[in-house]
């Protein structure tokens, strides 16, 4: 039996979810279809979910189609949400992208639907809501076309549309050789010689379908079922089976991370390759960092998690060394953002349990082959986004990054800890859910795409934790770009310097995107690794907070000096700490050179900027140009269509939220407004954002000394 991983996207309230269930209906696994208004679907669990009517967390359900076992995975539509889509498209063989037959292309559908061609995932699209008033036919194809991708096969025509009656009369029209005959030169020569028999035709569409350069176009209604039953044998005859030999070296991807009733760590993963067994003993850990293979000190990746197979000897301090030699840093794919994916490579566990996905839920196993999803128990420490086994390519993130960030403190002013922890546990199912505490304040700091989840982590906060949480004044998360080069050093046993260790370090601009690029100039056997280690560490740390307290994500930092006490010991005594040099003397002094590096370089603070469509009737141009000028919104382009006007520029993300809530009452509620984050600009002077520290503020000497040594004592 072939299995297929198939994911449902769509904008929220396209139906994805209603369609999820008459899949299920249509395959024989309910015997009833759920509803979202009545809160009884099979995959929205959570009482959140049901309340809102929106799904929040992918949710994993399987079931037959003849000889194909489909699992599929339901995601959420709503664009504060897109981390639970991010981690699920890396699992799938092929995707149903929802389209509403009334609303029409909507803006996270675009995201979505450019994400999927990027990534050739192969894709239907289905137009849903064709019994609804206001449903259209041959506007929403040609919108799919205009503003998805031209590339579409239409599968059939729908009748009735706006009624109980509407339905759906499959038959493939005369363009749809058109569009596939750009793909094949056979095809195209057999189509101007009028040879091309039904048989061809079909073979060519499954043929290019599956390699990800056309998508057929199925409408229906998942409310009465019109159109459903073609939409299931398009998923059972265009889209690919999974792929994976079971005989193979075991590989897999973790996309998902849930608690069990006991509190336990449940890890949802798609194996790729080989078959893992309960008992067996896997090693799991972050995609990206094993992936990176940087190059060696001492025999072992300067990297997270390394070891050395053989420590470098110990040598004298060097002032300045000749040679250079960096560290990979897997740098984003995108712009940065606080990320807690990922274990230490190297970390074994032993599974204890699997549970694979049949016929509408999930069973206990002994084994998982390739190409299937399962549960699996036993791996305390995995994250989402570990790789289990041999890891594969890491593909990067392939959406944009939270650009809001947030306070988030106890209504009664109790237990800060504990909500600490409680959002600790939330950003463990969700590693987009970047947290920043600061300990002297005992106030933690959370990321966010939008108000809506913001609003869904309160709630999850009282409905699961039982505490009461408020939120301050939500703000944009933005970055520091060195705008120069600077050099500090602090020599043992100088000036003021109370730790013993020299470390110089020189900060230099990189290229965005590039990460932070940790290089040595100075001589390998200077001192032992753990010491070089305990700098670069320390280094990735310290940029998380530049001079104006935002992170710094691409630049180049090179160790110029380096300087250290050997260990210290007398005749029938131990270890004398206080004449040798430790880690803890490395990850002190680190902070404080590296800050000085970056002051004498100088910051820029960039602040994030999305791209945005504004869709309007002409005559409200005069309401609507002053108010995007005041949100500092730019227009680059405009275009007139008829009665309508299309702008599209670039508008703070500061400003985005304002600009929706105040649309529709500058454009009579016809506006359409689509945004995404796109770049970072640099603030604009005079107004430079602040962000308040949460390290020991290496900025100010004599308070990060008290401080540290108010930890230390601790």
């Amino acid at each position: 039996m072939h299995v297929l991983n198939l994911g449902i996207l769509a904008h929220v309230d396209a139906g994805k979810t209603s369609l999820t269930e008459r899949l299920l209906h249509s395959a024989g696994v309910i015997d009833e279809v759920g509803s979202v208004d009545a809160g009884n679907t099979r995959t929205d669990t959570l009482a959140l979910e049901r309340q809102r009517g929106i799904t929040i967390k992918s949710a994993v359900v399987s079931f037959a189609l003849d000889d194909v076992t489909v699992n599929l995975i339901d995601t959420p539509g709503h664009p504060d949400f897109i981390a639970e889509v991010e981690r699920v498209l890396g699992v799938l063989d092929g995707a149903v992208l929802v389209v509403s037959a009334v609303e029409g292309v909507q803006p996270q559908t675009r995201v979505l639907m450019r994400t999927l061609q990027r990534l050739r995932i192969p894709t239907l699209v289905f137009v849903n809501k064709i019994d609804r008033r206001g449903a259209r036919h041959d506007a929403v194809l040609r919108a799919v076309s205009e503003r998805l991708t031209a590339a579409v096969v239409p599968m059939g025509t729908a009748d009735a549309l706006g009624t109980r009656d509407a339905r759906f009369v499959p038959g493939l029209p005369p363009s749809a050789l058109d569009v596939l005959a750009d793909h094949d030169d056979e095809l195209l020569t057999a189509y101007v010689e009028d040879t091309v028999s039904y048989d061809r035709l079909r073979a060519a569409l499954a043929d290019q379908t599956r390699r990800a350069l056309v998508h057929p176009v199925y409408f229906g209604s998942a409310v009465t079922g019109a159109g459903v039953d073609a939409l299931i044998g398009g998923i059972r005859e265009l889209l690919p089976a999974a792929a994976g030999d079971p005989d193979g070296p075991v590989s897999g991807t973790v996309f998902k991370v849930e608690r069990g009733p006991a509190g336990e760590k449940v890890a949802y993963a798609r194996l790729f390759s080989g078959t893992l067994r309960v008992r067996d003993r896997i090693p799991f850990g972050d995609a990206k960092q094993a992936e990176a293979d940087p190059p060696r000190f001492g025999g072992a990746p300067l990297g997270r998690g390394a070891v050395p197979t053989a420590a470098p000897p110990r040598g004298r301090e060097q002032p300045r060394g000749r040679r250079t030699q960096p560290t990979a840093q897997p740098g984003p794919a995108a712009e940065p953002h606080a990320d807690t994916v990922g274990a230490a490579p190297g970390t074994e566990a032993r599974i204890t349990g699997i549970s694979v996905f049949d016929h509408g839920t999930d069973t206990r196993a002994d084994a998982l082959p390739a190409g299937r999803i399962a549960k699996l128990w036993g791996l305390a420490d995995i994250r989402i986004g570990d790789a289990i086994g041999e890891p594969r390519k890491a593909h990067g993130h392939h959406f944009a990054p939270p650009t809001l960030e947030t306070v988030v403190v106890r209504a009664d002013g109790a237990d800060r800890r504990g909500l600490h922890r409680a959002l600790t546990l939330l950003a463990e199912q969700d590693p987009l859910i970047g947290l920043r505490h600061d300990e002297v304040r005992q106030e933690t700091f959370v990321s966010l795409y939008g108000e809506v989840q913001k609003e869904v982590i309160q709630a999850t906060l009282a409905d699961e934790f039982g505490l009461d949480a408020t939120f301050r004044e939500t703000t944009p998360l933005c970055v520091e770009r060195p705008v120069g080069s600077g050099a500090a050093v602090e020599f043992k046993g100088k000036d003021d310097n109370p730790f013993l260790a020299t470390v110089g370090l020189r900060v230099d601009p990189a290229p965005v995107g590039s990460g932070v690029d940790f290089r040595l100039e100075v001589e390998l056997g200077s001192m032992p690794y753990a010491f070089f280690k305990a700098v670069e560490d320390t280094v990735r740390e310290t940029l998380g907070q530049g001079l104006h307290g935002w992170q710094v994500p691409d630049c180049t930092v090179t160790m110029t000096h380096s300087g250290y006490s050997p260990r210290q010991s007398h005749a029938h005594q131990g270890f004398d700490k206080s004449m040798s040099s430790t880690g803890y003397d490395f990850r002190g002094l680190t902070p404080l050179v590296l800050t000085e590096a970056l002051r004498r370089a100088g910051t820029e603070v960039h602040e994030p900027m999305h791209r945005f469509r504004v869709e309007a009737p002409t005559d409200t141009l005069a309401a609507l140009l002053p108010v995007l000028s005041r949100l500092r919104a730019v227009p680059q382009t405009t275009e007139t269509r008829g009665a309508s006007c299309v702008l599209e520029g670039s508008v703070p993300a500061a400003h985005v939220h304002e600009l929706e809530q105040q649309l529709p009452g500058l454009t009579r509620g016809e506006g359409e407004l689509e945004s995404a984050f796109d770049h970072y600009a640099p603030a604009p002077r005079g107004t430079v954002p602040e962000r308040r520290r949460t390290d020991l503020n290496p900025l100010n000497r004599k308070e990060y000394l008290l401080n540290l040594t108010r930890r230390v004592g601790n």
